[in-house]
């Protein structure tokens, strides 16, 4: 099995990845367990002297003016775990948690939150037995870092709450952790602050969310090609000395993609012969513009996530020199921004390919096909309802592209008094993430109807690919009406594995 080692300077998004669904070992360096063990003794040096600390001997928020003596401190830090595990509606996904828990290791590891080598080694302990947490949907404000969901992962650390085993049963964390031999912590001073204080929710998300959404826009590029190639558009406008001329990145990738698609096919242009268009619709002629835009912020959103890998998010920290200083590096905005710019860019994109969609099914506009693609139009309805379904779900997007991190809202007594709204963010962005597999889905479906449906005319040989892969897959093909659920369900699977990025890259190679 794979093992992710973590040092003292961060983590990869493909680490986040291997852990969270790959179930990757996670190790924690010989260096680094030296680094926490170095900032444990400044800790501990501070614990022993009358001065108060913040998160050492002080109270939490707006209760950092109490000084806790001694002989509670350990209560403190229990007593915290417990009153923030504070969640309430549905169980978040398992990869999430995991992502969650590496993340906040990964903080831990660094040396500079003062934790003990004992509660690193026993969260490693906690993944590689697949232990996860129950955390539940609401509790996070995303600012003194995503407080609740932390929360309940600390308190199975603690042997308390509820967590899921391996065998995907909920059980008592207590009886989890005796099972596979791992000691509750019983925590000390800072360590149960250091476990709650950071973005790591909202990071894991956006990191599942990058990749996921990589995959999606090549995949939302071939089936642009696809209904360019249905409707009998041109890919004239593809050309790469016309994406030179307005250099954005993506745009130029996203064109190129289309091309590659398109290479070799019949189908392209013919409108010309029969019923002449000057240009294509928008949604054909601008598909590189639209996905161009999303790709180059996905990669604004990658670079962010990049610094948040490389982060040390708590509050206070341990510097180098020994110093504990507070500060406001857990407010997750920088986080927040870009999980609302790529729910927009999500949006935009299942808007445009349900617009090339329903062109595809309009007979007035779809230059030839049949009436909704119906095998007899009238007796047969064809893919209208698929082409509702979509537009639920692009509706739905629509409204999920509401930004969360402008609606700020204050807690703890006013001290918190502006937050990121980061977790919200994050999870409105997953829905947004799966509707848009869905539209592109839909798309492919009645894309690849309708370049049956042109007879007389072949393919190009990346299409013909991608029809001969999604058959395989159990996606019928033109005919009479048939219960089209499961159809719709096997086209969604077919674009959430990568099938259909496979399909075509056996063809063309690799798409960017």
């Amino acid at each position: 099995m794979h093992t992710v080692v973590l040092g003292t300077t961060g983590t990869t998004a493909q680490d986040v990845i291997d852990v969270a669904r790959g179930a990757a070992r996670v190790e924690v360096s010989a260096g680094a367990r030296e680094a926490v063990a170095a900032s444990r003794a400044f800790i501990d040096d501070l614990a022993a002297k009358p001065d108060p600390v913040y998160g050492v001997s002080t109270g939490f928020g707006a209760l950092a003016v109490r000084h806790i003596s001694p002989e509670l401190r350990a209560q403190l830090q229990r007593n915290i775990v417990r009153s923030h595990a504070a969640g309430m509606g549905p169980r978040v996904e398992r990869e999430v948690v995991r992502a969650l828990m590496f993340l906040r290791l990964k903080t831990l590891a660094s040396g500079r939150t003062g934790v003990r080598p004992l509660v690193v080694d026993t969260m490693a302990e906690l993944l590689n037995a697949g232990i996860t947490p129950v955390v539940h949907e609401y509790g996070s404000l995303g600012c003194s870092g995503d407080l609740a969901p932390l929360s309940h992962c600390a308190l199975t650390l603690m042997g308390e709450g509820e967590a899921e085993g391996p065998d995907g049963v909920v059980r008592p964390s207590g009886e989890l952790l005796a099972q596979y031999g791992i000691e509750p912590v019983e925590l000390r001073e800072k360590e149960g602050l250091a476990l709650l204080n950071g973005t790591d929710g909202m990071l894991g998300m956006l990191v599942m969310a990058c990749a996921d959404l990589a995959r999606l826009f090549t995949s939302a590029d071939i089936t642009a090609a696809l209904s360019l190639e249905a409707l009998l558009g041109t890919d004239k406008v593809l050309a790469p000395e016309l994406h030179a001329i307005r250099p954005h990145p993506g745009q130029a990738a996203a064109a190129a993609n289309m091309l590659k698609v398109l290479t070799g096919s019949e189908l392209t242009g013919h409108h010309q012969d029969d019923a002449p268009r000057v240009q294509d619709a928008y949604s054909v002629r601008c598909a590189p513009q639209v996905s161009g835009a999303g790709r180059d912020t996905l990669a604004h959103a990658r670079l962010v996530a990049e610094r948040e890998l490389a982060a040390a998010v708590d509050n206070p920290v341990v510097l180098e020199d020994g110093r504990v200083e507070s500060n406001g590096n857990f407010h997750g905005a920088p986080v927040a921004y870009v999980l609302d710019f790529l729910a927009i860019a999500a949006a935009d994109l299942g808007s445009v390919a349900e617009r090339r969609t329903d062109r595809l099914l309009d007979k007035n506009r779809s230059h030839g096909l049949p009436a909704f693609l119906a095998g007899d139009p009238g007796v047969d309805s064809g893919l209208m309802i698929a082409q509702y379904t979509q537009a639920a779900l692009v509706s739905e997007m629509k409204r999920l592209a509401a930004p969360a991190s402008v609606d700020s809202i204050p807690s703890s007594a006013m001290q918190e008094d502006h937050v990121s709204m980061g977790w919200s963010a994050a999870r409105k962005l997953r829905t947004a993430v799966d509707n848009l597999t869905r539209v592109v889905a839909v798309e492919m479906y009645a894309a690849t109807r309708a370049v049956e449906m042109r007879e007389g005319l072949a393919p190009s040989p990346a299409t013909r690919a991608v029809l001969d892969a999604v058959r395989a897959e159990g996606v019928q093909g033109p005919g009479e009406d048939r219960f089209l659920a499961p159809d719709l369900a096997a086209a969604y699977d077919f674009v959430r594995s990568g099938k259909l990025v496979a399909a075509v890259e056996s063809v063309t190679g690799k798409l960017d």
